[in-house]
């Protein structure tokens, strides 16, 4: 871990979102309480609820390729195996169709995921170097980095501090020790022992230590240290990539829960994708939790408990959203953008329910239609076996098979 602010695009993101957190603890410092866990948790409820907006538009995309899918699984079976260009063209100018009937774009659903990968990334630079970004708790540690590296003896006891710090499973071999930036990463893992050492290390600040050193109990929640990953042996951290998987299970299955299916659902990729998804999300959720530090693995699962409920408020809302007047307002956007380019309005060709309802009505007639011919095949072959073994010529080979089927069936009750 190093506490060097995210670069590129996620720098700035990564500093606002700070400013949020560093908001938060000052809140919560207001009330005696000094956590970054809770803070966590917090951070998460403030950030899951500035994105209802984004996670609503897109459950209405959902909702309404639930509809479009089988419009569209109907246009790709009608050119499946047809791989010229022609085909292929056509198949996109009527799948293109679908989407402008229906007032939306390929692209509809992945905006507001692209909105949102930046800020999770940002969140977990943040979340994952707490000290980087947020001044309230950083200021702890200076309070003790700036008069510890000012030790005249300081340099002679960097073998000292690096067999402290190697205790918390720091790789120090190459550590900068005339780094404040990297000094306060190494005192953010620190445990309450280690702390204790630091101040017999160096007697002449040790009540300047040991007034800072409960940023050690702010940084502890539960018992665990969040800047401390559970690990592979065995433990009571254990709890956070457990937790994290349930509950990562219990939101990933109520998200695709809320999908309408339909009988084309087996050959439809994304119904599989989300069905993959709920045995490998929290499959991965634990492995995460389990290498990456305990505050990580509070906010992981504090944004899933969170999503959880989100998700039932969301869930309700949208299904008091009528998909026909969706559909309207939808057009009704694209039309205003047709008409500054000068373009005749799009119209909708049929109703959306009734189109769904219609392709559910022709996949249930298809279905009956093939029980029909399955049994009148099955229904012909027995009457044809019937009549082939009760009306063969004697010495013909149908004779001669008909005695041989009798004399196993004798032999068969004998048995």
């Amino acid at each position: 871990m190093v506490l060097t602010k995210a670069g590129s695009i996620l720098g700035p993101i990564a500093t606002v979102l700070g400013y949020v957190m560093d908001i938060l603890f000052r809140f919560t410092s207001s009330f005696g309480v000094f956590n970054v866990g809770l803070c966590i948790i917090l951070f998460t409820i403030v950030m899951k609820t500035l994105m209802i907006p984004l996670t609503i538009k897109q459950q209405k995309t959902t909702k309404l390729m639930s509809v479009m899918n089988p419009e569209i699984q109907a246009i790709q079976k009608k050119y499946k195996g047809k791989s010229d260009q022609e085909s292929m063209q056509r198949q996109n100018v009527e799948i293109q169709a679908v989407y402008e009937k229906y007032g939306t774009s390929m692209t509809g659903g992945c905006l507001p995921l692209l909105i949102q990968m930046p800020i999770l990334l940002a969140l977990y630079r943040v979340i994952y170097n707490i000290p980087a970004y947020v001044p309230s708790v950083r200021v702890y540690f200076d309070n003790v980095v700036t008069p510890l590296m000012g030790q005249a003896d300081y340099a002679q006891k960097l073998q000292e501090i690096t067999n402290i710090a190697t205790a918390c499973g720091g790789k120090l071999d190459k550590f900068d020790f005339t780094n404040a930036n990297r000094l306060v990463d190494m005192l953010y893992k620190f445990s309450t022992s280690q702390w204790g050492e630091l101040q017999a290390l160096f007697p002449a600040i040790s009540d300047v230590i040991g007034q800072n050193a409960a940023v050690e109990r702010m940084n502890t929640f539960l018992g665990l240290n969040m800047a401390e990953a559970p690990g592979w042996v065995p433990s009571f951290a254990w709890i956070i990539p457990v937790l994290a998987a349930v509950s990562q299970w219990f939101s990933t299955k109520l998200m695709s829960g809320n999908q309408p299916s339909t009988s084309a659902d087996a050959e439809n990729p994304m119904a599989q994708s989300m069905k993959t998804m709920t045995t490998t999300m929290p499959l991965f959720s634990a492995f995460i939790c389990i290498t990456m530090p305990a505050g990580l693995g509070i906010y992981w699962i504090a944004t899933s408990v969170v999503t959880i409920i989100q998700q039932l408020i969301v869930n309700a809302y949208m299904d008091k959203v009528n998909i026909d007047d969706m559909i309207a307002k939808n057009l009704e956007k694209v039309n205003k953008k047709r008409a500054k380019q000068g373009l005749p309005p799009a119209k909708v060709t049929q109703n959306a329910t009734a189109s769904l309802k219609a392709i559910k009505a022709e996949e249930e007639k298809e279905k009956a239609a093939e029980e029909v011919k399955k049994e009148k095949i099955a229904k012909q072959i027995e009457e044809s076996s019937k009549y082939y073994n009760t009306n063969a010529k004697p010495g013909s080979l149908a004779s001669k098979a008909a005695m041989v089927q009798k004399y196993n069936e004798a032999h068969d009750k004998r048995k």
